[in-house]
C-alpha cells in the first residue's frame, strides 16, 4: 500500500520566519511528513523571498486559480484522500469542488484563528467600546466562518478560548472540532541553554506588518507604554522586529528615546533570547500569539494584555500575566526588568506552561487519533452533521453556479 495523499490548499505560502501562520502551517506539514503522507501544496498566491522551500522537503506544488474548472481536473488526477484547507476563505473557494469531485475525500479546516472574532474585537477598539459576544455573533463574517466549520469534517482550533466560544456560545458540536494549539518540541535540556537574566538587555516586540493587530500594538506601545517605561528606566531600549512593516511604523524609529524599528529579523529566536522582557500590548486579535510561545521557549518573560495572553496564560501559576491598563502594564514591565528574582520566577512559570499546555507529542497523538477515527467512520460522522450537509447542499449549489458564471465570463473575455 502506497502513501496516503494529502492536498493542502494554502491561503498564502507559509513564511515561518515572518508570520505565526507560517509557523503553524509548517508544524502541520512536518507532522504529515512524519506520519508518512504524500503532500501536495496548492495555492492561488505567489511565493516571496520569505516563503518556505517546500520543494526541498519533497512537497509537490500546484498553482491553482479561483473559478477555474481545471482545479477539478487536477483533483481527479491527484486523488487525495484528504484535503486540508488553510483558513475558511479557501474552504469557501474550493470546498464545494472537492465535495462534488471527490465526495469520499476527508475535508479538514485549519482555522488558524477565528477571523471573525478578530474583526469584532477590532471594531470594538476602533469604536472605543467594550467587546460583547453579540458583536461577534452578529457579524456576517462569523456566519461565513461558522458555515465553513460545519461543512468540514473536522476543524482545527488553535485556542482553548475559541473552543469554548464555539461550543458554549454558538453550540457547535464538539465532534466537529479538535483543539490543536501551536505545539512546542522544546525539551528540558534545551531550556537550560537559554541565557540568564544577567546575560540579557532591553525589551522586544515581534510582529509582522501585514497583521493589523500588530500595527495597532506598535502604535499603542509608542504612544501609551514606552514613554512611561523610559521615564522610569531612562536608558532602556526596545527593539521592534517584523516583516512588512509599513512606512508609518518605520517612521516611529527614534533611537534618542530608545525606540528602535528594525524590520525583518532572520533569526527571531536568537533576537528573543537577547532580550530581557518581551512586550505584547495587543488590543485586539484572536487565536494564539506565536510571539508569546516563542518567548516562553526562549525563556524570555512577557508582559501582555488580556487579548495577547488569551489561550496561553490561563494556568494558575505564581503570578499575574496580563495588564490592560497602561499604568499597570508599565509598572509590571519595569518590575520584571529590574527584579532578578521576579524575572527568574516568571521564566520558570513559562517553562511549566509549555509543558502543561503545549506538549508536541501529546497534540500530535491527538491529531493522529482524530484523523484515524474520521477515516474509519466518515459516513457515520457525516450522518450526524445534518447542519453541515444542509449547508453543503446550499453552498455547493449557490457557489457552484456563481463560479460557473464567472468562469464563463472570463472565457468570453479571452
Amino acid at each position: 500500500m502506497g502513501k496516503q495523499k494529502l492536498l493542502i490548499i494554502g491561503h498564502t505560502w507559509p513564511e515561518p520566519k515572518a508570520t505565526a501562520a507560517g509557523v503553524r502551517m509548517m508544524q502541520l506539514i512536518n507532522y504529515f511528513k512524519e506520519t508518512n503522507w504524500d503532500i501536495t501544496f496548492a495555492s492561488t498566491s505567489t511565493q516571496s523571498d520569505k516563503s518556505a522551500d517546500l520543494q526541498a522537503l519533497g512537497i509537490g506544488f500546484q498553482p491553482i486559480q479561483v473559478n477555474d474548472d481545471q482545479f477539478d481536473v487536477f483533483l481527479l488526477k491527484l486523488q487525495p484522500g484528504m484535503v486540508l484547507f488553510d483558513r475558511y476563505i479557501t474552504e469557501e473557494q474550493f470546498g464545494w469542488r472537492v465535495s462534488e469531485t471527490l465526495p469520499d475525500c476527508i475535508r479538514v479546516l485549519d482555522t488558524e484563528d477565528l477571523h471573525s472574532l478578530r474583526l469584532a474585537r477590532k471594531n470594538a477598539v476602533k469604536n472605543n467600546k467594550a467587546f460583547t459576544i453579540n458583536d461577534w455573533s452578529g457579524l456576517d463574517q462569523t456566519k461565513r466562518e461558522l458555515a465553513s466549520i460545519y461543512r468540514s469534517d473536522l476543524s482545527l482550533i488553535i485556542s482553548s478560548h475559541e473552543m469554548q466560544l464555539l461550543t458554549e456560545e454558538l453550540g457547535v458540536t464538539p465532534a466537529l472540532l479538535l483543539y490543536l494549539p501551536f505545539w512546542s518540541n522544546t525539551d528540558e535540556e534545551s531550556l537550560k541553554d537559554n541565557p540568564e537574566y544577567s546575560e540579557r538587555a532591553g525589551f522586544i516586540f515581534i510582529g509582522n506588518g501585514k497583521h493589523q493587530p500588530n500595527i495597532d500594538a506598535i502604535e499603542y506601545l509608542n504612544k501609551d507604554i514606552w514613554p512611561g517605561i523610559r521615564e522610569l528606566l531612562p536608558s532602556a531600549i526596545i527593539n521592534i522586529y517584523g516583516a512588512y512593516l509599513p512606512d508609518n511604523i518605520r517612521s516611529l524609529h527614534n533611537p534618542k528615546v530608545g525606540f528602535h524599528i528594525n524590520g525583518f529579523v532572520d533569526d527571531a529566536e536568537e533576537a528573543m533570547q537577547r532580550a530581557k522582557i518581551n512586550l505584547t500590548p495587543l488590543r485586539y486579535g484572536a487565536g494564539l500569539k506565536g510571539k508569546l510561545l516563542m518567548a516562553l521557549e526562549q525563556g524570555t518573560p512577557s508582559v501582555c494584555t488580556d487579548i495577547a495572553a488569551e489561550g496561553i496564560f490561563h494556568h494558575n501559576f505564581s503570578d499575574r500575566h496580563s495588564f490592560d491598563e497602561p499604568g499597570e502594564f508599565i509598572k509590571e514591565a519595569v518590575r520584571l526588568y529590574t527584579d532578578e528574582e521576579a524575572w527568574n520566577l516568571k521564566q520558570q512559570d513559562g517553562y511549566h506552561i509549555l509543558e502543561a499546555g503545549f506538549n508536541g507529542d501529546h497534540y500530535k497523538g491527538l491529531l493522529t487519533k482524530s484523523l484515524k477515527n474520521l477515516g474509519d467512520n466518515l459516513e457515520e460522522h457525516r450522518s450526524k452533521n445534518f447542519v453541515g450537509s444542509m449547508l453543503q447542499h446550499h453552498s455547493m449549489q449557490s457557489t457552484k453556479y456563481l463560479s460557473k458564471w464567472i468562469t464563463l465570463k472570463n472565457q468570453q473575455k479571452t
